[in-house]
C-alpha cells in the first residue's frame, strides 16, 4: 500500500470534507487516512483515477495539474516511452502526451515529473507561461449546453480542469478574454473569478526567474468584484425601459466590466468584472444618469429608503402643484368656460396663465425637460423625450395662439396650458405611488438584514464586552443571552439552549442546540445561555452569502425579459415616428381646424406610449418573486431559473435523505450459521466502524446500542455500488448487496426467500458473507419522512410525473414507492448512473428537476433543467443548485415549483398588460376612433392612462408578496 498526500482546492468547509470522504469510502482499494480543508492522505495499491475523477465530479480539485511543453521527441515510439514511464508510477492519476506537450495530473511533484522526462532523454521548454482560470458561467440550462460549450473549448492549448453549468476551470496558455471570448461566441456568458489571472506558477515544474521587487505603488483604485461578491450601485435618473438599456450599454463599455444587471424596480445595477469603480460610476454620470455606492448593507439601506422616500415627497409636492393649477383650468374648460383666444381680454388673461405654466414646467416638471435633453445629447431616447414633446409642443402652439392669433383660423385658436399642467401632475402623481409601491418590493430583503444584530458580546479573559459587529474576528469567543440574536457563524463551546431559525429555513419548531452544533448568524436564541466560537465574520456568514444571493436573484433577467429589453431598445423612436406620420396625416388628410387635430392626436400619441410599464413589467415581478422565495426558506439562484422550474413536467426524488430521513436503522436479523444476532453485528460493525456510509452508521449505532466492542480491522476495501470487504479475528469478510455476492461466488439462492421478506418491509436486505459462506442477512430501514406522502401526492396534484431514483433493490424500492404512491421507480443505480436516467428521461422530451442533498447527487442535479438541493443551505448547494430548500421538506419543491409558475404567470400577465396597452392606446391615441366618435382622446386622459398603466404593473407584481402555497399538504 502506497501512502499519498494531496493538495485540495475550493474546500471551504467541514460539509465539503464530509462529502469528500463520503465519496473516498465507496472507492474500492483506497483508504482515506486523513482529510482536512487543505489536503488528504489515503493509502492506495491501485492508479489514482478514480480518486481524482470522484472528487473532481463533486466540483473541486485534487492534486497537481501540469503542462509542460517538451521537446525532442520525433515519433510516436517517443511519445510511448513517456507514456510508458507514466503509466508504471502510482502517483499519476491522468495524463495525455503529444510531441509538444505532457498534460499530466495527479501527487508527482513538478520537478520530479520535469526529472522523469529529462532522465528518458527529452527536454523541458520552460519559456510558455501557463495560466489558471476559474470562471463563473451563465445562460447555460442543461447538459446539452455543457457538452456544447466542452465542445468548443477541446483545444490543443486549452485544458477543462472541471466544467458544469455553473463553474469552469481551464489551464491555458491563452488569455482569459480569449477564453471568454469563445464562451460568447458559443451563446454563454463567462466572468473571470476575482484573483484568477495570475499565471500558474504551480502548475509549471520551473518557474520563470523572479523579477526585482518594484517600487512600492500608490494604493490601488477600488475595482468592481468577481461574480460571486458583484459590486451594487445605487442609480438615480432611471425612468423607463430605455434608461435601463442607456446605462447598461454605457457600463458595458468600461474596460474591464464582465457584465451587469441594471434592475429598474430598484433603481441598483449588479456589476461583474475587473472595471476600475470610479471609471464605472464616471460612465453612468456621463450617460447622463447619477450612481454611488455604499460600503454595506446596513448603509446601502438606509440611503436607499432615503431615496425613496425624497422622491416621493418631491413627486408629491410637484403633482400637487401641477394639479392646483390644472383642475381649476380643465374644470373651467369642462364646465363651459371660454378656451379659445377671441378677443384682446382673453388673449391677456391667457398669456398670464400661459406664463404661470411655463413656471410650473421649468419647476415641476423639469426633470422632464433636463433628462429628455441629457438623452438627446446621448443620441436617445426615453420617456422623458416623449412626455417633454408632449407637453412642450401643448404649450409652444398655445403661446402661438395668445402671441399672434390671427396666424390662426378662429376654430383653431384654442389653448392647452390645462393639457400641460395635467399631464405633468397625473404623470408625477403616478411616479410617486409608483415609488411608494415599489419600495416594498424589498421587504423580504430588508427583513434579512434586519436579522444582523449590529453589535455582539465578546469574551476575553473571562470578561464579557459589547463590541461593534467590525470589531469581531475569526476565533474570538461570543456570549449569546436569552432572546438576543447569534452575530455571526460559529459553533457552540459551551451551554445549550433552542434556537428560532425560522427566518432562514422556514421551519417554525426551534432548533435545540448544545455543544458543537452549528449556530448562524441571525437566529434567534429562546431561551438558554451559550457560550460559541466566531468562525464565520461579514459577507462569509450564511445569513450574508443568503442576503448576497437574493439580491443577485433580484437583479437578474429571466429569458423571457429579453423580449421587453428589444423591443423597449427601438420602443420610443418607434412612438415618435408613429406621432410625426399621425401630425401628417391629421395636417393633410384631417378635417378643418387640421392644426388643432394634428396638434391633439401628436400630442396624444408620445403622451400614452410611456415604456415605463414595459421596463417595470419584468424586474417588479421578478424582485418580489425571489423575496417571497427567501421568505418561504427557497433560494433562487437566478431569475432564469424560476422560468426553467415554471416548465418542469417531471420530478426525480433521491430516496435516501430526501423522501427518507436519512437516518437508516437496523431493524431485523436473518442467521445461516452458528453466529448469534450479536456475533452477527459485531462483526458487520467492525467491518464498517472506518465507514462513512449511511448503512455502514446503522450497522455499527445498533452494535453501540446493543454495548458491543468491536474488533479491530484490516484489508479493508470498498467497491463504489456494490459491497466492503476485510478480515476482522482472523475472518474473511464480505459485507454488501446480491451482485456483489455474485461476483466473489458466495451461494445466496437459500435465502431469497428471507430477502424478500426483508425487502417487502420496506427495508434494504444486506448480506454478510464469512470466510466464503453466507452467514446472515441484516435488515435496515430509512423511516420516510413525515410529510413525504403528502408532498409526493401534492405534487401529484399538479400535474407533475414522480420518479423515484435509488441505488436500493427493486423490491425494496417498490415498497417504498408504493407507500408513497409513486408508479416510477428506477433501482439498482449506481452513484455514477443517476445522471444517465436524468439524460435518458430528457431525451424522452421530459423537463426534469431533480431532488436530492445537494452532495452524491451533484452529476444529477447539475445535469437536470433545475437542480434542488435539500438540507440546510450547505456552501456546496448554495454555489451548485438552482434552487436550495433551507429547510429538510419535500414541500419546499412543491412550494418553489408553485412560487416560479406564480412569478412567471405574474411576468406575462405584467408584459402582456403592457403591450396591450400600447397596442391598443397608440391606434386610439393617432384617432382611429374619430370616425365612429367624432371626438380624438384628450392628452390629458392619455397622461392619466399612462400612469394608472405603471401602477396597474407595480400594483400586480406586489400580489406575489401575498403568495401563499397550496394547503394540499396540510393533512387532517
Amino acid at each position: 500500500m502506497n501512502t499519498i498526500t494531496l493538495p485540495l482546492t475550493n474546500v471551504r468547509c467541514m460539509r465539503c470534507v464530509n462529502k469528500i470522504r463520503d465519496a473516498i469510502s465507496l472507492l474500492p482499494a483506497i483508504q482515506l487516512i486523513d482529510i482536512n480543508t487543505e489536503q488528504l492522505t489515503v493509502s492506495t495499491e491501485s492508479p489514482l483515477p478514480s480518486l481524482f475523477d470522484t472528487i473532481t465530479a463533486l466540483g473541486y480539485q485534487v492534486g497537481y495539474h501540469y503542462q509542460l511543453p517538451i521537446s525532442g521527441l520525433s515519433c510516436g515510439r517517443c511519445v510511448a516511452k513517456i507514456e510508458q514511464a507514466l503509466n508504471e508510477r502510482h502517483d499519476i492519476a491522468h495524463f495525455n502526451i503529444t510531441k509538444q506537450l505532457a498534460d499530466v495530473s495527479g501527487s508527482i511533484s513538478k520537478q520530479a515529473l520535469t526529472d522523469l522526462i529529462i532522465g528518458l532523454g527529452y527536454q523541458v521548454v520552460t519559456s510558455q507561461i501557463q495560466y489558471h482560470y476559474n470562471f463563473t458561467l451563465t445562460g447555460l440550462s442543461c447538459g446539452k449546453c455543457v457538452a456544447k460549450l466542452t465542445t468548443a473549448l477541446t483545444q490543443d492549448n486549452i485544458d477543462i480542469i472541471t466544467i458544469d453549468k455553473n463553474n469552469l476551470s481551464v489551464t491555458t496558455s491563452l488569455t482569459a478574454d480569449d477564453i471568454i471570448t469563445i464562451v460568447t461566441t458559443t451563446g454563454y456568458q463567462a466572468t473571470l473569478n476575482t484573483g484568477d489571472q495570475a499565471p500558474d506558477v504551480t502548475n509549471n515544474p520551473i518557474a520563470p526567474e523572479p523579477e526585482p521587487e518594484p517600487e512600492p505603488e500608490p494604493e490601488p483604485e477600488p475595482i468592481i468584484a468577481s461574480q460571486g461578491t458583484a459590486t451594487q450601485l445605487l442609480l438615480s435618473g432611471l425612468t423607463c425601459a430605455s434608461c435601463v438599456a442607456s446605462v447598461e450599454k454605457a457600463i458595458k463599455a468600461v474596460e474591464g466590466v464582465d457584465s451587469v444587471n441594471v434592475n429598474l424596480a430598484e433603481r441598483t445595477a449588479l456589476i461583474y468584472g475587473q472595471a476600475s469603480l470610479q471609471a464605472v460610476i464616471t460612465a453612468i454620470e456621463n450617460a447622463g444618469y447619477g450612481a454611488e455606492q455604499s460600503e454595506d448593507d446596513q448603509t446601502r439601506r438606509i440611503r436607499q429608503q432615503q431615496q425613496n422616500q425624497q422622491t416621493f415627497k418631491t413627486h408629491i409636492r410637484n403633482a400637487t402643484v401641477s394639479l392646483a393649477l390644472g383642475v381649476p383650468l380643465m374644470a373651467w374648460g369642462i364646465f363651459g368656460g371660454s378656451m379659445v383666444i377671441d378677443s384682446t381680454t382673453s388673449q391677456i388673461s391667457w398669456g398670464v396663465i400661459g406664463l404661470i405654466t411655463l413656471a410650473l414646467l421649468v419647476t415641476a416638471g423639469k426633470d422632464f425637460y433636463i433628462n429628455s435633453w441629457k438623452a438627446f445629447l446621448h443620441h436617445r431616447a426615453t420617456m422623458d423625450t416623449l412626455v417633454a414633446l408632449g407637453t412642450g409642443a401643448a404649450w409652444l402652439f398655445s403661446m402661438a395662439v395668445v402671441i399672434a392669433p390671427d396666424l390662426f383660423p378662429l376654430a383653431a385658436r384654442h389653448v392647452y396650458f390645462e393639457a400641460s399642467a395635467m399631464i405633468i401632475g397625473l404623470i408625477t402623481i403616478g411616479h410617486a405611488l409608483e415609488a411608494r409601491a415599489r419600495s416594498r418590493t424589498s421587504k423580504a430583503l430588508e427583513r434579512l438584514i434586519d436579522l444582523q444584530p449590529q453589535t455582539a458580546i465578546v469574551v476575553e479573559n473571562g470578561q464579557e464586552t459589547e463590541q461593534p459587529l467590525s470589531a469581531v474576528v475569526a476565533g474570538m469567543t461570543l456570549r449569546l443571552k436569552p432572546g438576543a440574536k447569534v452575530a455571526v457563524d460559529g459553533s457552540v463551546i459551551d451551554g445549550n439552549s433552542y434556537l428560532d431559525e425560522s427566518m432562514l429555513t422556514g421551519e417554525p419548531l426551534a432548533v435545540h442546540k448544545k455543544i458543537g452544533d452549528h449556530v448562524r448568524a441571525g437566529t434567534i436564541n429562546q431561551q438558554g445561555s451559550l457560550l460559541f466560537k466566531a468562525e464565520h465574520i461579514g459577507t462569509d456568514t450564511m445569513l450574508a452569502r443568503i442576503i448576497q444571493l437574493v439580491r443577485q436573484a433580484q437583479s437578474s433577467k429571466p429569458a423571457l425579459a429579453r423580449l421587453a429589453d428589444t423591443i423597449s431598445s427601438i420602443f420610443v423612436p418607434s412612438v415618435m415616428i408613429i406621432a410625426i406620420l399621425t401630425a401628417m396625416a391629421w395636417f393633410y388628410f384631417g378635417p378643418q381646424p387640421a392644426s388643432v387635430y394634428m396638434l391633439v392626436a401628436a400630442t396624444t400619441v408620445l403622451i400614452i406610449a410611456c415604456p415605463c410599464a414595459l421596463g417595470l413589467a419584468t424586474p417588479m415581478s421578478v424582485t418580489v418573486g425571489v423575496g417571497r422565495a427567501a421568505e418561504l426558506g427557497i433560494l433562487i439562484k437566478d431569475a432564469e431559473a424560476m422560468q426553467q422550474a415554471a416548465g418542469i413536467d417531471t420530478v426525480v426524488l433521491d430516496k435516501t435523505g430526501t423522501l427518507t430521513e436519512g437516518k437508516p436503522q437496523v431493524v431485523d436479523y436473518k442467521i445461516y450459521n452458528t453466529l448469534t444476532r450479536e456475533q452477527l453485528v459485531q462483526l458487520a460493525a467492525s467491518l464498517e466502524q472506518s465507514s462513512e456510509h449511511p448503512l455502514a452508521n446503522a450497522i455499527v449505532q445498533s452494535a453501540q446500542q446493543q454495548q458491543l466492542d468491536l474488533y479491530p480491522h484490516s484489508d479493508f476495501m470498498t467497491y463504489s455500488g456494490l459491497g466492503v470487504s476485510g478480515t476482522v479475528d482472523q475472518q474473511q469478510l464480505l459485507l454488501g448487496n446480491a451482485k456483489f455476492m455474485n461476483q466473489n461466488n458466495i451461494k445466496i439462492t437459500h435465502a431469497e426467500t428471507d430477502f424478500d421478506f426483508i425487502a417487502n418491509q420496506g427495508a434494504t436486505p444486506v448480506y454478510l458473507a464469512q470466510n466464503g459462506l453466507l452467514a446472515g442477512i441484516i435488515g435496515i430501514s430509512d423511516p420516510l419522512r413525515k410529510d413525504s406522502f403528502s408532498a409526493v401526492k401534492r405534487m401529484q396534484n399538479m400535474g407533475l410525473n414522480v420518479v423515484m431514483l435509488t441505488g436500493d433493490s427493486i423490491k425494496t424500492a417498490q415498497v417504498i414507492a408504493a407507500k408513497l404512491g409513486i408508479t416510477d421507480v428506477v433501482a439498482d443505480v449506481l452513484p455514477d448512473g443517476k445522471a444517465a436516467q436524468i439524460t435518458l428521461l430528457q431525451q424522452q422530451g421530459k423537463r426534469v428537476a431533480m431532488v436530492g442533498d445537494g452532495i452524491n447527487d451533484a452529476p444529477a442535479l447539475a445535469l437536470a433543467e433545475v437542480g434542488i438541493a435539500m438540507g440546510s443551505g450547505t456552501d456546496v448547494a448554495i454555489e451548485s443548485a438552482q434552487f436550495t430548500l433551507m429547510r429538510h421538506s419535500l414541500h419546499g419543491v412543491a412550494d418553489a415549483l408553485e412560487l416560479s409558475k406564480a412569478t412567471l404567470r405574474n411576468i406575462k400577465e405584467n408584459l402582456f398588460g403592457a403591450f396591450i396597452y400600447n397596442t391598443l392606446g397608440i391606434p386610439i391615441a393617432a384617432g382611429v376612433l374619430f370616425p365612429l366618435t367624432g371626438t380624438l382622446l384628450s392628452p390629458v386622459i392619455a397622461g392619466a392612462a399612462m400612469a394608472l398603466s405603471s401602477i396597474t404593473v407595480v400594483s400586480n407584481a406586489n400580489r406575489l408578496r401575498l403568495f401563499k402555497p397550496s394547503q394540499q399538504h396540510q393533512e387532517k
